[in-house]
């Protein structure tokens, strides 16, 4: 599928998952990408080099399937008089018997990987830049003996950095009394939470207020380890070490849209309860959830146990909207209404430009979803696809043909 338009959000995930999920038995599936900084001119250049010395072995059915992609990767580039804004990627190979291309020249941030390869699937990973808009959450797990942070974007885990304890055990040392004993251990668990809290400040927050002083900061320096015994980046979240964070902002200088954070119940809930977490991560919790290791197992442990919630997370703006639609037709008394619902009707509240929030269940057609989008956008007003996943969505879906709105105003 090659095409110039604007995809919808939804028409650009359904694309990315098709190319995904292509494969062939040989390597005689193309990927070009081709960065926003680089030229047509050189992505060109490649590619006829490696036609041509295709073409000049072609002696199978294998070969002739490469051939026929790289020619229409070819043809796809002589299409363009320049490189669009973002970069440009495209993919073409033979599936089902059918010579195919998918070609992505609008997406929604710059192609940052230069990619050229023939393989038995697609690379998808230029198209990375497509899910920009998928929350990001940082990942807290403590317990006295230890803490690690990381991250998680989309379906990807990546470890941060990882604290030791001197939080003492529940042995006390001889001549010892209990009580004093336990006042000091409690007191150690106390600064304990405090570094930790002041970690977090410092990996999920831009501008972190309330951090460490520099001698905290050069003692935490020597306890942080990561997996492989070393840091990747500068501790502020560059890890490319070009002074510029890696992470996109977030409103209130947070790099995350929430914080998850686990341990066994009684340690996470002290740290809760008596670190100073700065307030701008306190407003984006998360748990406490069940962990039994501050390691990077338990920080898969921590999503794991968390999946129920950032599933509802992402349903949370389409559970909201409908809960307004429900709420608007119990409320319709006299026909005055700002909802209606089924296909016929919602167009009728299009053509007046009426529609504030359109609910499209995602298990309509993709052109029907796009038709509509591109409507309501074009009117000032917004479309949420909605997921059968759940209860509310399923009612949408087969009590009102999948289709509704919430208008502006209502309409006779």
């Amino acid at each position: 599928m090659s095409s110039t338009e604007t995809d919808t959000d939804y028409e650009l995930h359904e694309r990315i998952e098709t190319v995904a999920e292509a494969t062939a038995e040989r390597d005689e599936l193309v990927t070009l990408s081709v960065p926003a900084d680089d030229s047509l001119g050189n992505a060109r250049e490649r590619v006829e080099t490696e036609h041509a010395s295709a073409d000049y072995i072609d002696s199978d059915e294998a070969s002739t399937h490469l051939t026929d992609a790289l020619e229409r990767v070819r043809r796809t580039l002589h299409e363009y008089e320049e490189l669009p804004d973002n970069g440009l990627v495209v993919y073409a190979g033979v599936l089902d018997g059918d010579l195919t291309d998918f070609v992505f020249d609008d997406l929604p941030s710059p192609v940052e990987d230069e990619v050229f390869v023939q393989s038995n699937e697609f690379d998808t990973d230029p198209l990375d830049v497509a899910a920009d808009d998928a929350p990001t959450y940082g990942l807290l797990v403590v317990e006295r003996g230890g803490a690690v942070l990381g991250w998680l974007e989309d379906d990807r885990i990546d470890l941060e950095e990882t604290y030791d304890s001197d939080v003492m055990g529940k042995t006390r040392a001889g001549g010892q009394s209990e009580g004093r004993f336990e006042r000091e251990r409690e007191r150690q668990a106390e600064e304990f939470y405090d570094t930790v809290a002041d970690a977090a400040a410092r990996t999920f927050l831009d501008d972190p207020s309330a951090t460490a002083s520099s001698a905290e900061a050069e003692e935490l320096g020597e306890q942080k380890r990561s997996a492989n015994g070393e840091s990747d980046d500068d501790g502020n979240g560059d890890r490319d070490g070009d002074g510029d964070s890696d992470r996109s902002h977030r409103d209130d200088d947070s790099r995350i849209d929430g914080l998850l954070v686990g341990g066994t119940t009684v340690t996470a809930e002290q740290f809760l309860e008596e670190a100073d977490l700065d307030h701008r991560l306190e407003e984006r919790l998360v748990g406490p959830f069940s962990v039994e290791y501050a390691s990077e197992q338990g920080l898969r442990q921590l999503v794991e146990n968390a999946e129920d919630h950032l599933e509802d997370a992402q349903h949370a703006r389409a559970r909201e909207a409908l809960e307004r639609f429900f709420t608007e037709l119990q409320a319709d008394g006299e026909g005055e209404t700002e909802a209606t619902y089924g296909r016929e009707e919602v167009d009728r509240a299009l053509e007046f430009d009426a529609v504030e929030t359109l609910l499209v269940a995602e298990t309509l057609d993709v052109e029907e979803i796009r038709e509509l989008e591109e409507r309501v956008t074009d009117a000032g007003g917004e479309c949420l696809v909605v997921s059968t996943g759940f209860e509310a969505g399923q009612r949408l879906e087969q009590a009102f043909g999948g289709v509704a709105a919430l208008l502006r105003f209502p309409i006779e």
